[in-house]
C-alpha cells in the first residue's frame, strides 16, 4: 500500500463501503475555513496523545493537511505505530479544490 494518494484516488476511496476515515491534521481554523465534509479533525500536535484512544490500528486512514506536507508526516508517524493502512493524500485540500471539489474554499 502506498504512504501517497493522490486526491482522484482519495475520491474514489471515500466512495467505497466502508470508506475510510478522512483525518484532517490541520488547524482548528484550517478547518474552520474549507473542509471535506466527513472529515474527522485532529490536529497534527494531538495526534501522537489521541491516535491509539481514537484511530482504529486496522480501519484504512486518509490522512489531509492543506498541502500535503504534514498529512505526509502524519501518515508515515501512523504507520511506525502499527497503523499499516494510514495513506497521506498528496497536495492536500488545496489539490482537493482545485482537481475535485472547487466549491471547497481555497485559503
Amino acid at each position: 500500500m502506498d504512504l501517497e494518494v493522490t486526491v482522484e484516488q482519495a475520491k474514489q476511496l471515500l466512495a467505497t463501503t466502508p470508506a475510510p476515515l478522512l483525518l484532517d491534521v490541520r488547524e482548528p481554523w484550517e478547518f474552520n475555513t474549507a473542509h471535506i465534509e466527513g472529515a474527522t479533525l485532529i490536529p497534527m500536535n494531538e495526534i501522537p496523545g489521541r491516535a491509539h484512544q481514537e484511530l482504529d490500528e486496522e480501519a484504512p486512514i486518509l490522512v489531509l493537511c492543506h498541502h500535503g506536507a504534514r498529512s505526509l508526516s502524519v501518515a508515515n508517524w501512523l504507520r511506525n505505530q502499527g497503523f499499516d493502512k494510514a495513506q497521506s493524500i498528496s497536495g492536500g485540500i488545496d489539490a482537493w479544490t482545485r482537481r475535485i471539489d472547487p466549491t471547497v474554499p481555497l485559503y
